[in-house]
């Protein structure tokens, strides 16, 4: 069994900060992409950013030159770092990872629980 476990979120004022973290455990023989989605209720789910192993991080534009997307190779891990967070940011963020369980299995998408991030004054 994988298991994607978020960590972070909360409350912060406009133009502050804040980090979020994913750590992917379980049976892992390869995990390729990860990245953070985020939805507000009543809305769909809009993709926030990605890092291919090994690769470049993409961002969706109403995110770039705000947050940083990182990973951790030997802890599995993926962080969000927001910062001059906005209003328009607040929703449940969700970490996802595309993971090879073993060598002989094909990957499957896994999902953390969601965290909620509120940035009001």
């Amino acid at each position: 069994q994988v298991q994607l476990v978020e960590s972070g979120g909360g409350l912060v004022q406009p133009g502050g900060p804040l980090s979020l973290s994913c750590a992917a455990s379980g049976s892992i023989f390869r995990i390729d992409v990860m990245g953070w989605s985020r939805q507000v209720t009543g809305k769909q789910r809009e993709l926030v950013a990605t890092i291919p192993s090994g690769g470049s991080a993409n961002y969706a534009d109403s995110v770039k030159g705000r947050f940083t997307i990182s990973r951790d190779y030997a802890k599995n891990t993926v962080y969000l770092q927001m910062n001059s967070l906005k209003p328009e940011d607040t929703a449940i963020y969700y970490c996802f990872a595309n993971i090879r369980p073993s060598l002989v299995e094909k990957n499957y998408d896994y999902w953390g629980q969601g965290t909620q991030v509120t940035v009001s004054a």
